[in-house]
């Protein structure tokens, strides 16, 4: 069960889990999109399931486990991916319609799926559940993304609330940070903001990566881990040191001209 894997890197996830031959469910806002999902995981070897949900209704999140129970038997692995990220605002003028979406969406979101995909896996005996984390989540500043690194910082906690209060049941319990990944989201605040983007085109070039690259590495650790609280890094503190004195001396090919920045 993947929420917000009707795009970006939930999708990658998503895909890549079918081609391994794993049932899939996906959730997204839009029913629109979520059809456009299956009909995209429709070739693969796993099936896939799906349907419109708003992570902030308690009642819709319980409707995706009914779901997934009903059309594959269990949910062995729960990511909550859904998330929103408005990245080019201070905090004093991000408009408060943004705010609100972004808190519910990240916070509440996530907390519902917890929730349910736990008392589910409780009840079943075993389970994983991973919460995607983001810019922010280990305490670090960015520009404009106050907000939304409010509530990853905040999903980091209460990852390791989850952790230690189901410490006495079966349950593997874990975090994602993809690191930084090249998504719609990402084009859509880059053109909202091109002056901003350009200044730090140079250096995120370096750093950045695409769906394709990164969900099979995902993927990978998902499957394997065996351990409740291990965190899954993409883009690991060396291996940002290592681009970054790389970039001095070679250029990386840009990596946003494909998606027409």
């Amino acid at each position: 069960m993947i929420t917000g894997g009707t795009q970006g890197i939930g999708l990658g996830l998503a895909r890549e889990f079918c081609r391994r031959g794993h049932n899939v469910v996906v959730a997204g806002r839009d029913q629109a999109r979520v059809d456009q999902a299956l009909a995209l995981l429709a070739g693969e070897a796993g099936q896939a399931a799906g349907q419109s949900c708003d992570v902030a209704q308690l009642g819709q999140v319980q409707a995706l486990w009914d779901l997934a129970s009903e059309r594959f038997g269990a949910v062995d692995t729960w990511i909550n991916n859904a998330a929103l990220a408005r990245t080019m605002w201070p905090i004093l003028e991000l408009p408060q319609d943004e705010v609100e979406t972004m808190i519910a969406t990240n916070m509440l979101g996530t907390i519902n799926g917890s929730r349910v995909a736990a008392r589910g896996m409780v009840a079943r005996g075993h389970g994983k559940l991973f919460n995607m984390l983001g810019g922010g989540s280990d305490g670090e500043y960015f520009p404009g993304m106050g907000i939304y690194g409010t509530t990853k910082r905040g999903l980091d906690y209460f990852t390791d609330a989850l952790v230690k209060e189901l410490a006495n049941t079966p349950l593997i319990i874990g975090k994602i940070r993809p690191g930084l990944i090249i998504t719609e989201a990402v084009v859509r605040e880059a053109r909202a903001d091109m002056a901003s983007f350009h200044k730090s085109r140079k250096i995120m070039n370096n750093l950045v990566d695409t769906v394709a690259t990164v969900s099979p590495f995902l993927v990978d650790q998902i499957l394997a881990t065996d351990k409740s609280g291990r965190k899954i890094r993409w883009l690991t503190p060396a291996k940002i040191t290592a681009r970054m004195l790389l970039g001095m001396v070679r250029k990386r090919p840009d990596q946003f001209a494909p998606f027409g920045l």
